[in-house]
């Protein structure tokens, strides 16, 4: 019960940092160094700043902007309006086509991207007004864009992943290759949510009147490959052994370079820009992950994780009890948090648990991941909700929220299933 409260007052000074405005690094950092003041001797904190400088400079960080160079070169080309192009004209006169063919998009450009606002972003500004245009629904409209951007955390290179790796010191590349089944697997549960939606009131997605010929069709097929070559080369690469992902990450990076380079696609603000915003989501990630050592530091030494776990084992509880409870909690906190702060905060409290109920930790990652997919469009703090409005100023937020939450349904389910069959997630690493 000692450790519960423990966790619980960690939470509410958390909470109230964060309700001040200060950044969710700054507020853990805070916590962490507040901690050893209360708890410990000052001296303390040199090791902190050991740990800090030891974990922080580790050779598997360098993944990180390897990948996210990666994704912001793809993101500075126009490869993903030609890829919701051809997913337009290969899908043709299908009911909803449109709005499918965002979720596809979306699962493509995830495979190149690793992040869930960037491709929400990017296929939202090239999707939303086509269909609009089209005479669709603007809910069913900012809803899809928004649910198919949740597939850039869970679809590797994952930055989500990435970050669950560092800290749990789980196999990056195994949780890259877990994550494929089970994104796809819920792309198509989107779009079969999409269909039911039509079926049940067609004049929510009006069918497109024209037709493309199946010469535009294959013809359309080019614009897949620079896609189709980065997935190749970075998880081909991993799942044949063949590279390290860190060295499939700068693989990755040099082929997008290439790629757009050939394409003819770059240009002196474009190129800067690339860099800026590279070097931003880098220290981005890097803070979270030093203020999250700051409070996982501190949590260990007052023995939090290992007494929850205990105290969550000593109520007799079945395993998959225990797993709902922290469901809960995932979705509770996703509606105040943004994703990558869910993972800093609540995985090394729970992650001992878990392994002393005897569950897989790659499982876990990609179970953990797709909770963060739903906060990622859950209000009040949905992530892709509010890049939606920032790219689409003319949207009304309330619309984008009516539209996003439909799409919860579907998440939930493909949660639900890789609970029933964790198989769909190990499947693959267990080929390896």
């Amino acid at each position: 019960m000692e450790s519960f409260l423990l966790f619980l007052a960690f939470i509410i000074v958390l909470m109230i940092f964060l309700s001040i405005g200060l950044p969710v690094a700054v507020s853990m950092g805070l916590v962490g160094t507040l901690g050893v003041f209360i708890f410990f001797s000052p001296n303390v904190l040199s090791q902190l700043a050991t740990i800090t400088l030891a974990q922080s400079s580790s050779f598997i960080l360098v993944v990180v902007p390897l990948f996210i160079l990666m994704s912001e070169i793809i993101s500075a080309s126009p490869i993903g309006s030609q890829l919701f192009r051809t997913t337009q004209l290969w899908l043709g006169r299908v009911p909803g086509a449109l709005a499918m063919g965002t979720i596809l998009t979306s699962t493509g450009f995830s495979a190149v991207c690793g992040s869930s606002p960037v491709t929400a972003a990017t296929v939202g500004k090239m999707a939303v007004p086509e269909m609009i245009k089209n005479g669709y629904d603007p809910k069913l409209a900012y809803g899809s864009t928004a649910a198919g951007g949740t597939l850039g955390i869970l679809i590797p290179p994952s930055v989500a992943l990435i970050m669950y790796g560092v800290i749990t010191e789980t196999s990056i590349g195994d949780l890259f290759i877990a994550g494929f089944l089970p994104g796809l697997m819920i792309a198509g549960l989107l779009c079969l949510t999409i269909l039911v939606m039509i079926m049940r009131n067609p004049s929510l997605a009006p069918v497109q009147k024209t037709k493309s010929s199946w010469k535009e069709r294959f013809v359309s097929l080019r614009s897949v490959l620079p896609i189709l070559v980065l997935v190749v080369l970075v998880m081909g690469s991993i799942y044949t052994g063949v590279t390290t992902p860190t060295e499939s990450a700068a693989v990755g990076a040099a082929v997008a370079f290439a790629i757009v380079a050939v394409m003819g696609y770059f240009s002196r603000k474009n190129f800067k820009q690339i860099f800026v915003n590279t070097v931003h989501t880098t220290g981005m990630f890097l803070f979270l992950i030093i203020g999250g050592m700051f409070s996982s530091f501190i949590l260990n030494r007052l023995g939090i994780p290992q007494g929850m776990a205990e105290m969550l084992l000593g109520f007799d509880l079945e395993p998959w009890m225990i797993l709902v409870l922290i469901n809960v909690l995932l979705v509770i906190l996703g509606m105040f948090l943004d994703p990558m702060s869910i993972l800093v905060i609540i995985i090394p409290i729970f992650f001992p648990t878990v392994m002393a109920l005897g569950y897989h930790p790659v499982w876990f990652g990609i179970m953990v991941t797709i909770n963060v997919e739903i906060a990622a469009i859950t209000p009040p703090v949905g992530f892709n909700i509010f890049v939606l409005k920032s790219v689409l100023p003319d949207a009304k937020l309330s619309d984008i929220i009516k539209g996003s939450l439909i799409f919860v349904i579907p998440l939930v389910i493909g949660l639900i299933l890789i609970i029933l069959f964790p198989d769909i997630v190990l499947y693959l690493p267990n080929k390896m």
